[in-house]
């Protein structure tokens, strides 16, 4: 079984701060790790390669800077990491970013043999969109299984997992190829042992540039294939509020009539005696 798993290096949230006045990112000084959906995605390949046997190749998009979670996602136990790296590739939004690593996932595939499952994360934590792995699905025609929380099982060319919705548990079964996006809820993280630690550290990623793509339609990637345009970012104000605090249902009753929602609700006086 040839598995690929999307990864993506994004700044640590709990660092982020906002520059109140241009409304963007501060990047400095913040430091970057692996998007943590993306690696509890590393950690069920890994699971699943132990169980049916097979390979795990982890592709990611980036900067020069984003071999650190790749180095990291070796150290683990994946057997290959692909940086796909270019300055034309830069400034790429959800779509254009689908259709690059689309593009990677087919060279893998003729690289190391047909990708049986890709799996990435449900979503990023400086996107949030949730899109990414959907259109990766799209672009590659493949089923998709999204919100998984678990793989119950490979059998054959059938792959059945658990889906986490709103209102319950989804059992679904389809067949391979297919692509998965995974929760956190979905396993735990192992921890990377001495030797694994030894390998990721001396690791060089396999890098992949433009020019690597000779069938590729530049006028799909970075800037130039990204219609999503971000016209103002910024923080939102502080609000004050008054809180008044009562000690009986007849003394919020009496309160609310000295505001003004009786009169937006359409209240009547005959409903406040």
């Amino acid at each position: 079984m040839h598995i690929v798993v999307c990864v993506k290096q994004v700044p640590d949230s709990r660092e982020i701060r906002i520059d109140a006045k241009t409304g963007t990112l501060i990047r400095e000084g913040v430091p970057s790790i692996m998007n943590p959906y993306d690696l509890h995605g590393v950690e069920a390949a890994l699971e699943l390669r132990e169980k049916y046997g097979g390979r795990v190749t982890v592709i990611t998009m980036g900067p020069p800077m984003a071999e650190k979670v790749l180095k990291q996602a070796i150290s683990l136990g994946a057997d290959d990491a692909v940086l796909v790296t270019d300055r034309r590739f830069g400034g790429a939004d959800t779509l254009a970013t689908a259709y690059t690593l689309s593009e990677a996932i087919k060279k893998a595939a003729a690289t190391w043999g047909p990708v049986d499952l890709v799996i990435a994360g449900k979503q990023t934590i400086d996107g949030d969109t949730g899109q990414v792995g959907p259109g990766i699905a799209c672009r590659l025609g493949l089923e998709q299984l999204t919100y998984v929380e678990r793989i119950v099982a490979v059998e054959g060319r059938r792959i059945r997992v658990e889906r986490h919705l709103e209102d319950g548990l989804e059992v679904v079964e389809t067949n391979l190829p297919a692509l998965v996006t995974v929760l956190q809820e979905m396993n735990t993280v192992r921890r990377a042992s001495l030797p694994g630690m030894l390998a990721g550290a001396r690791y060089k990623p396999i890098v992949w540039t433009v020019q690597d793509f000779p069938d590729i339609d530049v006028s799909k990637i970075g800037l130039k294939g990204s219609p999503t345009i971000v016209a103002r970012s910024w923080v939102p104000e502080v609000r004050k509020v008054n809180t008044t605090y009562v000690d009986s249902a007849a003394a919020l009753w009496e309160a609310l009539w000295k505001t003004d929602l009786p009169e937006r609700l359409g209240w009547t006086a005959a409903e406040g005696e």
